[in-house]
């Protein structure tokens, strides 16, 4: 498998899917990992295979690479909003 790199910074946006909703925003970013913040549900860990893309300030996660709490988060990220 290549070796991906992408360019992320603190405060880039989160995604699950590409033109959706954003869901939070990256928190760390170090050598190996990166620390994100899921709306509703606090800081997660990632260390690299989660992310699909990033471009433009949005980091693309991949759902199919998510445990399943990070993946339940990130679905539930905007449940508790009111309108």
């Amino acid at each position: 498998m290549p070796l991906r790199t992408f360019h992320i910074q603190v405060g880039d946006q989160i995604f699950l899917e590409e033109g959706g909703e954003e869901i939070g925003a990256v928190r760390v970013v170090a050598k190996d990992h990166l620390v994100v913040y899921i709306e509703g549900s606090g800081d997660f860990t990632l260390n690299g295979p989660e992310i699909a893309a990033a471009h433009d300030g949005k980091v693309r996660l991949d759902p199919d690479k998510l445990d399943a709490k990070l993946l339940a988060a990130a679905q539930s990220a905007h449940t508790q909003e009111t309108e």
